[in-house]
């Protein structure tokens, strides 16, 4: 097969990345997507919208607006507690909460390999159309495209999404500093083992379902009532709480210390994990946030967020320590301490 024809500028020589091909690790969300974005996309295109490494920019039109794009290319395209087109609007909506915004708009772009099934493009534009109405938001563009049947896998949706930034929020890692409180907003792993059981064909005695949703509720709730408190959000979907922990630390340059009996998680998936060899910190999320937020306001955010159903499972995690700087560790439930890194590679390809 030929191979394309590069055209690298003398002034723009390839970053030294350590390797040589695409992997699908590099799509997990963890250690070497942080590698391929931070010595290639993030050095090359450097601007200050850039550089916060957030997964939305805000930006200032008439306000401060937020702005996000996305894909989706879950497998298989229907799980347990939803599809591939609710999970694209919830996945955007989400990304826009976790900048202190209102989402208002979206865009939908669909890529869809000949021979789907017309139901089942129904049944996804359903999803898509009851997310959007559960989120407050309206579908406003979008594109369509046909791939020969072999050139994709079923159907991949792209996303863009819009929304104002709450006035309470002032949102910045520099303004982390250590006795802040980490909080996270509900029961880990779900989705993740939800795609991994139809994968596996397994069956439980209670079903796992994903916890695709939106975020919208709570965050509006939590900023309404103190987003001045509020140092950062992170939604913690590829790469699970542990990477998006590690992202939270080495932003601030500051250490993260994580209880490991404080961390919530429904009894049927933390089996499934120990049955499949997964470590539940690492498992993808899409619908549970974490906070970083002023100690003295924690609890009385995490019995606000309690009152909501999507947040109903909230606890503190955690706190920010003046101690090994941009690492996370943990006390774990057995005693003793352990460091949780980044993931290395991909632990569950596919999963959003």
């Amino acid at each position: 097969m030929l191979e394309p024809q590069l055209h690298l500028s003398l002034q723009c020589p390839a970053p030294e990345t350590g390797f040589s091909k695409i992997t699908l690790g590099h799509g997990s969300g963890g250690l070497l997507t942080h590698r391929l974005l931070e010595e290639g996309v993030f050095s090359l295109f450097a601007n200050p919208f850039l550089d916060t490494h957030d997964d939305g920019a805000v930006i200032n039109i008439n306000g401060k607006t937020a702005f996000t794009t996305d894909s989706f290319v879950v497998s298989p395209i229907f799980f347990p507690g939803g599809n591939i087109g609710e999970l694209a609007v919830n996945g955007t909506v989400n990304d826009l909460t976790m900048c202190g915004a209102i989402p208002k708009y979206i865009s939908t772009a669909f890529i869809i390999e000949e021979g789907l099934s017309v139901d089942y493009f129904w049944e996804i534009l359903l999803g898509i159309k009851t997310a959007a109405e559960q989120a407050g938001v309206q579908i406003i563009t979008g594109d369509t495209k046909v791939v020969e049947k072999g050139k994709g896998d079923q159907i991949f949706i792209t996303t863009t999404g819009i929304g104002e930034v709450h006035p309470n929020c002032n949102m910045e890692a520099q303004l982390i500093e250590p006795g802040d409180a980490i909080i996270i907003s509900g029961s880990i792993a779900n989705h993740g083992m939800a795609i991994m059981s139809v994968r596996e064909g397994m069956e439980f005695e209670t079903d796992i379902l994903s916890d695709t949703t939106s975020l919208v509720g709570p965050v509006s709730e939590m900023m309404d009532y103190s987003g001045k408190s509020v140092k950062i959000m992170r939604d913690p979907t590829r790469g699970g709480v542990a990477t998006a922990l590690n992202e939270i630390a080495h932003s601030a340059n500051l250490g993260i210390e994580i209880n490991e009996k404080d961390i919530p998680i429904k009894e049927t998936t933390h089996s499934a994990c120990e049955m499949l060899g997964f470590d539940p910190l690492y498992v993808a999320n899409e619908g549970i946030f974490l906070a970083v937020v002023k100690n003295d306001m924690a609890n009385n955010i995490v019995s606000l967020l309690k009152n909501n159903p999507t947040s109903r499972d909230a606890a503190i995690l955690g706190k920010v320590v003046d101690d090994h700087h941009s690492r996370v560790v943990m006390n774990c439930a057995m005693g003793g301490r352990r460091v949780v890194n980044m993931l290395p590679g991909d632990q569950l390809p596919r999963i959003c």
